[in-house]
């Protein structure tokens, strides 16, 4: 079979014109090669390109005469050249920028008072939100890129982040999010000359369609009810208007709070939570067991057989830890709502485990930061982090469809129809 005969195109031949007299790598990538000598005159030719659209626009308006005088007067003029160092992929980049006469001219590929290229931006916030430092920024982008970018463009590139985390901190919530789980972590922010722990509260939720969506992002001195009651007022004000169920740790009066301002919400108490606040009061050597019968209560098939299966437990180990069944007995009713659902659902509720997979996601981010220098460099970490995590939320969570259903049979005034 005949081999085609591939066409070359403008672009081609020209290509083979540069590379004529090819003299290896380095005299195409290197430190002053024909790539970064080619970018040099692409961007000088797209400015006098801009220029030119530039004056022909205001010579069209002069004669249409929305723009002062028709005449030769007030007729604008190229006006040479300044000259102006960029950041580029390529490293330092000398230009020359066109002018014009009257001042008039705002270049768009270079705007005034920018010293680095669309796309210098965006490395820097993704290396940002890995949770490098700054010095680390500047590393990477020297070694990839031979750029050499100073502390103040990285922390000029990403204070911009915080006017959107502001936005999107006050975006308008669904009117219901079936199920919601609320956590917190800890970082350290210097503060007054001293460093201190503050807590991060996070709240994710499912929607409807099944995909999780984190709420809100908060920092405060310390985790407290008091001040998840002022959030939970916050998301009622943004449009959240009920919650079905809302899965928790063991914090003292966080269900409360959340009834103050959902009284209709089922508060579930995160398993997971309890069972290792258990384990705290038995020697390593017991824990698998005492564990293995825990976990005969919280999957028993029905409420009457886990109340057996932990008078058994109780019957069992009070000799040894009465503090465990005690412990369970006093948030029996913050327990039970998981024993109204089949297995399926059980599992999506039952523990905070989709929080404290965002949580772990996080901490990858911060064990790399000793202390932060404020507040607003939390949160513009944070939510950079939390911007990549969510990219992977494409998908309704396991199961959501029989949850769905079971919601819509138990809660038929509550659920949109």
């Amino acid at each position: 079979m005949p081999r085609r005969k591939i066409e070359k195109t403008r672009a081609d031949e020209l290509l083979d014109e540069l590379l004529e007299d090819y003299q290896g790598p380095e005299a195409i990538l290197g430190k002053d090669g024909l790539l970064k000598q080619l970018s040099k005159r692409l961007i000088e030719r797209a400015l006098q390109a801009e220029l030119s659209h530039h004056l022909e626009q205001e010579h069209l308006e002069i004669e249409a005469g929305t723009l002062g005088q028709a005449g030769e007067a007030i007729r604008n003029s190229r006006n040479g050249y300044f000259a102006k160092t960029i950041q580029g992929d390529l490293g330092r980049l000398p230009i020359q920028v066109p002018r014009d006469r009257q001042s008039t001219f705002e270049p768009v590929l270079v705007p005034k008072g920018q010293r680095h290229l669309a796309g210098l931006e965006e490395k820097v916030i993704a290396l940002y939100a890995r949770g490098c430092s700054t010095r680390d920024i500047q590393a990477h982008l020297q070694d990839l890129y031979g750029v050499e970018v100073s502390a103040t463009l990285i922390s000029q590139v990403t204070d911009v982040v915080i006017e959107e985390v502001r936005q999107w901190q006050a975006r308008p919530l669904e009117a219901l999010y079936p199920i919601v789980w609320l956590d917190a972590l800890v970082v350290k922010v210097r503060e007054h000359n001293r460093v201190m722990n503050k807590a991060v509260y996070l709240v994710l939720g499912v929607n409807l369609s099944g995909n999780k969506e984190l709420l809100g992002l908060w920092i405060a001195q310390t985790e407290g009810a008091k001040f998840w009651l002022g959030i939970l007022t916050e998301l009622k004000n943004r449009g959240l208007q009920d919650i079905l169920i809302a899965c928790v740790d063991g914090l003292t009066g966080f269900p409360e709070a959340i009834e103050a301002v959902y009284p209709q919400t089922q508060v579930q108490l995160c398993i997971v939570h309890l069972v290792r606040n258990s384990l705290k009061y038995v020697p390593w050597k017991q824990q698998r067991q005492v564990a293995s019968d825990l976990k005969s209560v919280y999957q028993a098939s029905t409420l009457e057989q886990a109340e057996d299966a932990l008078t058994a437990f109780a019957q069992k180990w009070d000799t040894c830890y009465p503090t465990i069944s005690g412990l369970w007995l006093r948030h029996w009713e913050r327990i039970i709502p998981l024993f109204a659902y089949p297995a399926d659902i059980r599992r999506v509720v039952y523990t905070t485990n989709a929080i404290e997979s965002v949580n772990r996601s996080l901490r990858k981010v911060l064990k790399t930061k000793g202390s932060f220098p404020d507040d607003d460099a939390v949160l513009k970490l944070l939510y950079l982090a939390l911007r990549n995590i969510a990219k992977k939320w494409t998908m309704p969570i396991k199961d959501w469809k029989a949850a769905l259903n079971r919601f819509a049979i138990e809660f038929p005034e509550r659920f949109p129809h």
